[in-house]
């Protein structure tokens, strides 16, 4: 075994350790005063093995991605790949929320009580329920459930307009957001092609694919903010590059301004879109096309009476009401990080390591260029847990900052080998625990 390998399996190996101490202090925690509101730390599950029809399709897939992934990644013409790794990350993701069955892996997901789907009615006059939307936020009598609450009038306003033109109910909310969220996988590898070389990209496809946080975009509303948010930044990607400037820089704008309205946490993707404008060769140019894109969204909403200031304020009150204001900051902080190795999996914390080798150490150009990308979604992230605006879930919460680091699975050898990794802790998540998203 070579030394770089070794120091791989060790990083892996740090990142089961955190995740096995946060689920024995965490357990702890929860015998003693029940302070953190996880049934399973640090997920938000619980214990409940089990199989469904999803079972042999998601083995399927498993394996063969497992088998072929990195040759079809190697072989297959740029725009196929593409569409084969959106593909194949959506039958990984079906597969997977259909372990659970139709109805409480995908068509129940959005319908519970602290869901989107439950204020549809209240949206019957949209500008005028916008502009009494933050009346709603702190608890109180005709206050908002905890999900709409939490984000800006964006989320909502998304599935009431599925609702209007015929794509009401759960089922449809959930194959939107399987469908969106999947996408996510061709969008990063458009922006690595760009930002950094298209052989990167292909040897990042595969893990792309075997996201084990798949488990959550199948169906959390987190999974559709993943896939706008990606598109955001691969649209970037393409402007500050010499791609169509104008066009793709307006489009990216767009999106980063829908992202705002989606998630307020999501803000944190200026992270992201800096270390892209840097790396940029061309990034003066669709600088006011971007500008102009990113304020559409903004003033559409505060035409029509949403105020984005507003309701963050009282966000942050509501949030210290509930279950924010007893989960312990002083657990989550940390274990936050252990919910998203669940989410990126073994082979990521190797490929940080190697990120972290090839920042320090004098690497060829496109690789360091991967890093800095990577390292940037890294750093949304840390400021995200530093905030303390999330105390767990962070399993969901966190996909669309996550989907970033899986590239840096592009630095690793023995693909086949880690991707099995992959594969082998989304399924027993997914058998062995029953997930609220």
């Amino acid at each position: 075994m070579n030394r770089d390998l070794r120091r791989d399996l060790y990083a892996a190996a740090a990142a089961a350790l955190l995740v096995v101490t946060a689920a024995v202090v965490g357990t702890g925690i929860e015998h003693r005063d029940r302070s953190l509101y996880v049934p399973w730390p640090p997920l938000l599950a619980k214990w409940e093995p089990h199989v469904g029809p999803g079972t042999p399709a998601a083995i399927a897939v498993a394996v063969a991605v497992v088998i072929y992934g990195p040759t079809l990644a190697a072989r297959l013409p740029w725009r196929p790949l593409l569409f084969a790794a959106w593909g194949a990350g959506m039958a990984w993701t079906w597969s997977l929320a259909l372990v659970d069955g139709w109805y409480r892996g995908v068509a129940q997901r959005l319908t519970t009580g602290n869901e989107y789907l439950q204020v549809i009615g209240r949206f019957h006059d949209i500008p005028h329920t916008l502009r009494d939307f933050t009346q709603h936020i702190v608890s109180g009598p005709h206050d908002w459930p905890a999900h709409v609450a939490g984000h800006p009038a964006g989320a909502s306003v998304t599935f009431v307009l599925l609702d209007r033109i015929g794509l009401g109910g759960g089922g449809w909310a959930g194959a939107f957001v399987i469908t969106v969220g999947t996408t996510a996988a061709a969008a990063v590898l458009v922006a690595v092609r760009a930002l950094a070389d298209e052989q990167l990209a292909r040897r990042a496809a595969p893990f792309l694919v075997l996201l084990p946080g798949a488990v959550w975009v199948g169906a959390s509303a987190d999974g559709y903010f993943t896939g706008v948010a990606a598109w955001a930044v691969a649209f970037l990607a393409l402007a500050v590059t010499g791609h169509r400037p104008r066009a793709t820089g307006f489009v990216s704008g767009l999106l980063l301004g829908l992202t705002a309205y989606l998630s307020y946490g999501l803000t944190l993707f200026a992270l992201i879109a800096a270390a892209v404008l840097l790396l940029g060769s061309r990034r003066a140019r669709p600088l006011p096309f971007l500008l102009a894109g990113l304020a559409v969204v903004p003033a559409v909403f505060t035409a029509l009476g949403f105020n984005w200031w507003t309701a963050y304020h009282l966000l942050v009150t509501r949030y210290y009401q509930g279950v924010g204001g007893v989960r312990p900051y002083s657990y989550w902080v940390w274990a936050n990080l252990a919910c998203t190795v669940f989410i990126v999996g073994p082979a990521t914390a190797a490929g940080l390591r190697r990120t972290g080798a090839t920042l320090v150490g004098r690497s060829p150009s496109p690789a360091l260029r991967l890093a800095v990308l990577t390292t940037a979604a890294l750093i949304a992230i840390l400021v995200a847990d530093a905030s303390g605006m999330s105390k767990a879930e962070t399993e969901r919460i966190w996909l669309p900052f996550a989907v970033w680091l899986l590239p840096a699975c592009a630095f690793l050898t023995r693909p086949r080998a880690w991707l099995a990794a992959q594969a082998v802790l989304a399924l027993l998540v997914n058998h062995l625990l029953l997930t609220w998203w």
